[in-house]
């Protein structure tokens, strides 16, 4: 009702007073009414009652526009959208008693910047014997002195006869071995993957008398170059690993592995399966595993009282990643090399079964309601199922945002919902399962108080 409205109600009450007052006192006076009197009176009645209905009309011609076409508040939302466990934790599958350790890199927003450091490890960093992984440092300090390309094979080395003596010592030492007869040539690209491939221990020291001229020689460039790139807990006392002094720990052995996959020669190199150099075709590599799991490298070792070793290498795919992970890995101390093949399998196997899709949402699940004063209501529902893609037990969290509504459609998106594991989000519409009528003309012309509160 408008200021205007309250001033006319209350000059009509003023008018209605004083023509009640003067028909009292006619009433109750002394002498009989006058017919003009009470034709003036009766005149003054239906002005009286004209009043009442104008002001009755203008009320409700005042009040009933004002009424229909007031703005009505928002509907009251409520939402409950129920948390989300996290996925099962990973559980890395170390072989028991053995020193062993893994670096993963390509994932780091799953695993954390670490993992492409030292993801895990199990069974303690002790240094121990290496055997023949020995033959890795080897190569590479042999490449730190006489570099190559993978377009070069570098320059030809010519076998003497001392040379081809080491054959019969090492075959008395019951070592790896291959042909190196008198007078005979190859690159030294061929040489260092004869070195590396079958593991061949009259290879390797032929190598360092050539490179370093002695095995004194080598032992005291290895010792710079270890120092140089970090590896402080690995010792060489020869090129071979034949001597149980020549130790190392699984950290300082990743470190090597990442050195020698980042070196285009070697990691070209411990990728065969086999030698195709003439006179030494046929001869296959050590690392039995190759291939398999997309193990492509690195270096087998094997030394008597101190069991099987493998420094190993892979590129693993992992559905829900773009790319495939790139693995370095080493494993101490196994059993036999079927063995330590199988433990390295089982490794893999358990980092692949870390990564999954965890379901956060299914399709029409309820997470909340509106419900208008004037009571209509309708259900807010997810618009689709969803996951996330995660590693281990990486916390789940949502976020949920809603629409101010008044009225609303069937179908109708009204807000979404978001998930986050780590970088890894997805994100479901929320949708109106019902709908929000506008409140009717009854209503609105009975609820007043709801309408100007």
């Amino acid at each position: 009702m408008t200021d205007r409205d309250t001033d006319d109600f209350a000059q009509f009450a003023e008018m209605f007073e004083n023509a009640s007052r003067d028909e009292r006192r006619a009433v109750h006076g002394r002498g009989p009414v006058d017919p003009t009197t009470r034709t003036r009176r009766r005149r003054r009645g239906r002005i009286i009652a004209l009043v009442v209905v104008g002001v009755i009309v203008a009320a409700i011609g005042t009040y009933v526009p004002l009424a229909l076409n007031a703005p009505v508040g928002a509907a009251a939302s409520t939402t409950h959208l129920p948390p989300v466990a996290p996925g099962s934790a990973a559980k890395l599958a170390f072989p028991e008693g053995e020193e062993s350790a893994i670096s993963v890199s390509g994932a780091d927003a799953y695993l954390g910047p670490g993992a492409s450091g030292i993801l895990a490890s199990s069974g303690g960093d002790a240094a121990v014997p290496m055997a023949s992984i020995s033959k890795l440092i080897t190569a590479m300090v042999i490449l730190t002195k006489k570099p190559l390309t993978t377009s070069s094979p570098g320059p030809s080395i010519t076998f003497s006869k001392a040379d081809h003596a080491l054959y019969d010592k090492y075959y008395l030492l019951n070592a790896t071995i291959a042909t190196m007869p008198t007078g005979s040539s190859m690159s030294e690209h061929d040489a260092i993957e004869t070195m590396l491939v079958v593991s061949a221990c009259n290879y390797s020291e032929a190598m360092v008398d050539w490179a370093f001229g002695s095995t004194g020689g080598f032992v005291t460039a290895a010792k710079k170059w270890l120092a140089a790139n970090g590896m402080m807990h690995t010792t060489m006392v020869e090129s071979t690993g034949i001597d149980a002094r020549n130790t190392s720990t699984p950290g300082d052995l990743i470190t090597l592995g990442k050195l020698a996959m980042a070196n285009p020669v070697i990691a070209e190199i411990v990728a065969k399966k086999g030698l195709d150099i003439p006179f030494l075709t046929g001869m296959p590599s050590t690392n039995t595993l190759l291939g398999s799991d997309g193990v492509n490298g690195i270096k087998t070792g094997t030394l008597d009282d101190y069991g099987s070793d493998l420094l190993f290498s892979a590129e693993v795919p992992v559905t829900g990643l773009e790319q495939p992970l790139k693995v370095i890995g080493v494993v101490l101390g196994g059993g036999t090399r079927d063995s330590v093949n199988d433990d390295v399998t089982r490794l893999i196997d358990s980092l692949k079964a870390g990564f999954h899709e965890v379901v956060v949402a299914e399709d029409d699940e309820k997470v909340g309601t509106y419900t208008t004063p004037w009571g209509a209501s309708a259900t807010m529902v997810l618009g689709s199922s969803a996951s996330v893609f995660t590693y281990s037990d990486a916390k789940i969290t949502s976020t949920m945002t809603t629409s101010t509504l008044k009225t609303g459609k069937n179908g109708e998106k009204v807000g979404s919902v978001t998930w986050k594991a780590g970088t890894s989000t997805v994100t479901v519409p929320v949708v109106l399962q019902g709908s929000i009528a506008p409140p009717t003309t009854w209503w609105r012309l009975t609820h007043p108080q709801e309408l100007w509160r």
